[in-house]
């Protein structure tokens, strides 16, 4: 298992930020070999469940997960949402946080706990690694593209 926290600052209004981190089809364009399914109907609320298939053929695994905490950011609050994996290979949790930040910018965390089953604790470090690359480049993906 590893946990990992990404940290940004973007020249956005926050409701825009978390616009973006949260409109799951941006995603499957941020993260490579990815297709976003949201299951349920919109919009995002507790509940939603959404499944990322990442892959090629027969070496794709799904990655379902649902949105157990649901609070978009108002009146200057910040926003939080947390997802909970559920599938029988990818387990954990993510949570996406939007707050105001320095200079009127954003400040955003992603913080994750991922646990991939049958994966000997001794490739912890490289999944960790691996992880905040691929994920820091989809939020800077996603933060940078409206």
């Amino acid at each position: 298992m590893v946990n990992f926290l990404l940290e940004r600052t973007a020249p956005l209004p926050i409701d825009e930020a978390w616009r973006r981190l949260t409109e799951w089809s941006r995603h499957a364009d941020a993260v490579p070999l990815t297709r976003i399914t949201v299951v349920t109907d919109p919009p995002t609320r507790q509940g939603t469940l959404v499944v990322a298939r990442s892959g090629i053929g027969p070496l794709a695994i799904d990655d379902p997960m649902e949105v157990t905490v649901w609070r978009p950011p108002r009146d200057g609050e910040p926003g939080l949402c947390r997802l909970v994996k559920r599938g029988r290979v990818v387990l954990g949790w993510a949570e996406l946080e939007v707050r105001p930040g320095p200079g009127g910018r954003t400040r955003v965390v992603w913080r994750e706990e991922l646990r991939v089953r049958w994966l000997p604790s001794a490739f912890d470090r490289p999944l960790a690694a691996t992880a905040r690359t691929v994920f820091g480049r989809a939020v800077n993906t996603l933060l940078r593209s409206p």
